[in-house]
């Protein structure tokens, strides 16, 4: 029950008590129904005996007439019935008693009652008000379904603006910055709407961008002296100092490439450039990107070329990463790429296997201490590309051998 959203409840709640009225409400029919069967045989019963106890006294017309009058009876001729009653007539009841038979009819909702003793026949007609308790009774149980009913469609309608701020709340989580959250009545819902929107989405905008203003202006006053002071390291003529010194400055300008390209895939509202490629063409640009020595890196790809739908350059960011960080750990400083089917990429090196699981290598500034190489964002990167682009990246160890796997996941992905 704690896990039910406000709304299952409601419909579950609502749900049982309507049921249990419908069911309440056709016990009580088929009780009443055996009840007022049950009243009117004794009632009948009852006429019956009252009027055969009396007729052996003879009774005068007089006394005939209260008698007719006190159980809102008539006598009719038994002839004008006889027909109807062999057609239409239903027995509701029959018995005998000391005083004789009694048997009742009901014909098109109307009773009979006819009596006999010792060959005395009479047909009376019971002409008692129609009672419209019944009727009441069922109408009462009608309204308050329909009641109950309305009262529920109240309540979902009353609530549906939750589902909408739900909805937006979701849609500024899916990187919709612009998103308005409002409410036109001042209710408690949309008391929530106004200040969420107000308070929480407001703030969130200003850090958002207080947070790309200051990544820009970082890259840019980094890149500067970086860039002078690379330019500067030209001119120094002990060899060693000068190759320290433009390891450390390659080491700072490709962490401020990597910080730019967390920044850019990983924002929010960040949609890739999906079209039409190769594999081969993927893999060629990533080895472009890696700007490595050639015969670093062995391409196995088994595929005829099949074009499939994705981001190209995404892609390639991904695979040169991978391609990165192979030839940067593996014992031999190579690494090869196996591909039968664009939905399934190997990056495979040898060396020393992972210390810990991959997913605290595709968090950032994540790396092994014996491990000095890159900044620990290379499979972070990675992991969020591959995100993007509906690829899972997964990884063994097997044979002395570290490899990579990108996965496609066959529901989002498309070839062509």
């Amino acid at each position: 029950m704690k896990h039910l959203s406000v709304t299952t409840f409601i419909h579950i709640l609502f749900t049982l008590a309507i049921t249990i009225l419908i069911v309440t409400f056709f016990v009580f029919i088929s009780w009443d129904k055996e009840r007022r069967k049950l009243e009117e045989i004794s009632h009948y019963k009852l006429i019956a005996d009252a009027f055969l106890s009396n007729v052996q006294l003879n009774p005068t017309e007089e006394k005939l007439e209260s008698f007719y009058k006190n159980f809102s009876v008539k006598p009719i001729d038994l002839n004008e019935t006889e027909n109807d009653i062999r057609k239409k007539g239903k027995t509701v009841f029959g018995g005998k008693s000391i005083y004789g038979q009694v048997r009742v009819f009901e014909i098109d909702g109307l009773h009979f009652i006819y009596v006999q003793r010792l060959g005395y026949n009479l047909m009376l007609k019971d002409n008692r008000p129609k009672n419209y308790t019944f009727g009441m009774a069922i109408a009462i149980g009608f309204i308050l379904i329909f009641s109950l009913l309305i009262l529920y469609l109240a309540i979902l309608k009353k609530l549906y603006p939750l589902k909408r701020l739900h909805d937006q709340i979701e849609q500024f989580a899916m990187g919709d910055l612009d998103v308005k959250i409002s409410y036109k009545y001042d209710d408690e819902i949309g008391k929530i709407a106004k200040n969420f929107d107000n308070n929480v989405l407001m703030r969130i905008r200003e850090l958002n961008e207080s947070k790309n203003l200051f990544m820009r202006n970082m890259m840019h006053e980094l890149k500067t002296p970086i860039t002078k002071g690379r330019i500067v390291v030209e001119s120094i003529e002990d060899e060693m100092v000068k190759g320290v010194l433009i390891r450390a400055f390659d080491r700072m300008n490709e962490l401020i490439k990597e910080l730019a390209q967390v920044e850019r895939v990983t924002t929010r509202n960040f949609e890739p450039m999906i079209e039409a490629t190769t594999l081969a063409t993927v893999v060629k640009e990533s080895q472009h990107l890696l700007m490595a020595d050639t015969g670093k890196v062995n391409i196995d790809i088994d595929i005829d070329n099949i074009s499939f739908l994705t981001d190209s350059k995404l892609l390639s960011l991904a695979i040169k990463n991978l391609l990165d960080n192979g030839i940067k750990y593996s014992t031999d400083h190579k690494v090869r790429v196996e591909a039968k089917d664009w939905k399934l990429i190997k990056i495979i090196s040898k060396g020393d296997g992972l210390l810990y699981p991959l997913s605290y290598y595709t968090e950032p500034f994540s790396q092994e201490e014996k491990r000095s190489h890159g900044f620990g964002l290379g499979l972070y990167i990675v992991h969020s590309i591959l995100k993007k682009l509906d690829y899972t990246l997964g990884y063994r160890y097997d044979d002395g051998e570290n490899i990579f796997v990108l996965l496609a996941q066959e529901s989002k992905t498309k070839g062509k």
